[in-house]
């Protein structure tokens, strides 16, 4: 069972870090902070430009950035669903692995106390200081797992039929 993942706050932690906040970044740094799914640098654009139209391409790619040095985001490629695009979220408190269905594309966030066992295993036997854990899993989520067993089971009834 994957426990719940607590985010980082974005607007206070770089508060704390001196970062000038311009009316821009605050609105794309809010629409990172509160988004539910992992979004691409053209979906940022989109929303943070809701709430402040003067948001453009050039603030988006310079605060990402800014984020990922300071170490306060991930960036993504998700199993590359959708081509070479990179998706970006809050890092958690805690390592987690991405679900990726080929089927729908349905991401999930899965966390279990044996990631971070093997993180401390991997660690003891190699000597490997680990500073950055990264896992994506391709495959059939739940529901689509469900309908591909449905959908085979109807058709070796429907060949039994016959």
């Amino acid at each position: 069972m994957s426990l719940p993942l607590e985010r980082r706050t974005l607007l206070e932690e770089l508060e704390a870090k001196g970062v000038r906040m311009t009316a821009q970044r605050r609105a794309l740094v809010q629409v990172i902070q509160e988004a539910k799914e992992h979004l691409d640098a053209g979906s940022l654009l989109e929303r943070a430009r809701k709430r402040h139209a003067n948001v453009n391409r050039a603030t988006v790619y310079r605060t990402i950035e800014l984020l990922k040095r300071l170490r306060l985001i991930d960036e993504l490629d998700l199993m590359h669903l959708e081509g070479e695009k990179h998706y970006y979220e809050v890092k958690t408190t805690r390592d987690h692995i991405h679900l990726a269905c080929f089927r729908c594309g349905r991401i999930q966030e899965f966390t279990s106390p044996l990631l971070e066992q093997l993180k401390v295993e991997i660690a003891r036997e190699s000597g490997f200081t680990i500073r950055v854990t990264r896992l994506e899993v391709g495959g059939a989520c739940g529901a689509c797992a469900a309908a591909d067993t449905n959908a085979e089971a109807g058709s070796t009834d429907t060949q039994v039929a016959r």
